[in-house]
């Protein structure tokens, strides 16, 4: 039987169980504080080997409430990375999403943990459908804001968290000096795993969303109440239901992400070095 999570235990303080985790990373990282975080989704994984050097490799489930990642795209490692900047980052790449049905503690985490490690600025990234129909698979996307559809919170308890100016105005700006190019749009996170319904696609849409996917509000709405400064980029990885007039499936997601992964790396990679 394998060990309990303590993000699983009801009365437990999720801020201190990432306290620890963070103890444990510059442990086994020899690393004392991070400054950059990034959570990389599907597509953007081989970011991690463009940012600089990376000094240590951990396995995640090694880390006090972290898991293995149920996703295939997700490597399931926290890796330590020296940037040519002489930064710290620290590279996520073992997200738990919501649909797992851990519970939200869990969800969040990595963001906890990245923030108890001494991470000031949080970049959070994922593949998703795309609502505007000038994007074609493979389009990175600058997130401006999000709707919330999973009805849940990371917050507990009487805790108000403004997030007026959640997707940093600031960041945005700055990494449309490395690529002019970059769209923006505000990202719909549903609970998953299925795939939303034509129906549900044009809901977002009159709503406001410009990108349907399963994670990254959540993670935000953490990063946010623990002081970060949050970048969000999704890989528009297919057009949505309804848009896209052709049944959608994972594999999909998986061969837009691989043939798209080479270019929007490098594009991360020079967005992490300018900041």
């Amino acid at each position: 039987m394998s060990e309990m999570n303590p993000l699983d235990l009801p009365d437990a303080d999720p801020f201190e169980v990432a306290r620890i985790a963070a103890e444990q990373i510059a442990e086994k990282t020899g690393v004392e504080r991070h400054d950059i975080a990034l959570t990389l989704g599907s597509g953007w994984g081989k970011a991690a080997e463009l940012l600089g050097e990376t000094t240590a490799t951990i396995p995640a489930q090694e880390i006090t409430g972290f898991s293995k990642p149920a996703l295939e795209g997700h490597v399931g490692t926290l890796r330590s990375v020296l940037l040519p900047t002489g930064k710290r980052a620290l590279v996520i790449g073992a997200r738990t999403h919501y649909y797992e049905d851990h519970g939200v503690r869990r969800v969040v985490h990595s963001v906890r943990t990245a923030a108890a490690t001494g991470v000031k600025t949080m970049i959070l990234t994922n593949g998703a459908g795309g609502i505007k129909d000038t994007w074609t698979p493979g389009t990175p996307v600058l997130i401006s804001d999000h709707i919330n559809l999973t009805a849940d919170s990371p917050l507990e308890g009487a805790t108000f968290i403004d997030l007026t100016d959640l997707y940093s105005t600031r960041l945005r700006d700055l990494a449309r000096t490395i690529d002019p190019s970059l769209d923006e749009g505000v990202y719909c996170q549903f609970r998953g795993p299925h795939y939303e319904t034509p129906a549900e696609v044009q809901m977002a849409k009159t709503i406001g969303g410009h990108i349907v996917g399963m994670s990254t509000a959540l993670e935000a709405i953490a990063a946010r109440q623990s002081g970060m400064e949050v970048l969000g980029m999704s890989l528009i990885t297919n057009l949505a239901a309804g848009i896209q007039k052709t049944p959608l499936s994972h594999a999909e997601v998986i061969e837009a992400g691989q043939l798209a992964e080479p270019v929007i790396s490098a594009l991360l990679a020079r967005i992490v070095a300018a900041i």
